[in-house]
């Protein structure tokens, strides 16, 4: 499936920026690149993954990024308050309402058991959008559960800016089949909530 984003991707020779910070740590990213960002459910990490990504402060982002993501997939701890229909759709509403209120360009999505992963161009700034969010899922899926307002997502995510069209593609192929590579479905169109089953998102 290709690339369907539509704005340009960033390159390394474009100067204009947007900083945040992430582990309190300053952050840039390209205005008008689109991002990954994946962000999971409090609790959905063992201890033992805790510990070792701890340990091991010199691993890369994307090393530290294939670990969890590894473990979330296999979904042998914790929450998995995803999995149940109504919360996962109320995840998708969020998303939906973000794109259509223009805070973002949404270029693809999947609601996994315990964690999210998007693909989006940001209008607004990243944190405001992420915390947006999150908040407002949080608050729609406890209501649901009954759970009043305890602790939903974890604090952190984790986010890389696409460097371009190819590797927009490849980021929009990895989240979209990634309930195919969890061993969920045959197909990535067959999974509900996700937008490849539904490329008009």
């Amino acid at each position: 499936m290709g690339w369907r984003g539509g704005a340009a991707c960033a390159t390394r020779a474009r100067v204009e920026a947007k900083l945040y910070y992430r582990r309190n740590l300053p952050h840039w990213y390209p205005r008008g690149a689109p991002l990954f960002i994946t962000w999971r459910l409090f609790g959905s990490l063992p201890r033992t993954v805790l510990e070792l990504l701890e340990r091991n402060k010199k691993l890369s982002e994307g090393k530290r990024f294939a670990v969890a993501d590894a473990e979330l997939d296999r979904a042998s701890t914790g929450p998995q308050w995803l999995k149940q229909p109504r919360v996962a759709a109320l995840v998708v509403e969020t998303l939906r309402r973000g794109q259509e209120m223009k805070a973002f360009e949404l270029h693809a999505f999947v609601v996994m058991a315990n964690h999210v992963h998007v693909l989006l161009t940001p209008k607004l700034d990243v944190v405001r959008i992420l915390r947006g969010i999150k908040r407002r899922s949080a608050a729609d899926a406890n209501r649901a559960l009954g759970r009043g307002g305890k602790r939903f997502w974890a604090e952190e995510s984790f986010d890389h800016w696409c460097r371009s069209e190819a590797e927009a593609a490849r980021c929009q192929a990895y989240i979209e089949r990634n309930p195919v590579k969890a061993g969920l479905v045959a197909r990535a169109e067959e999974w509900p909530w996700s937008s490849a089953r539904n490329t008009g998102l």
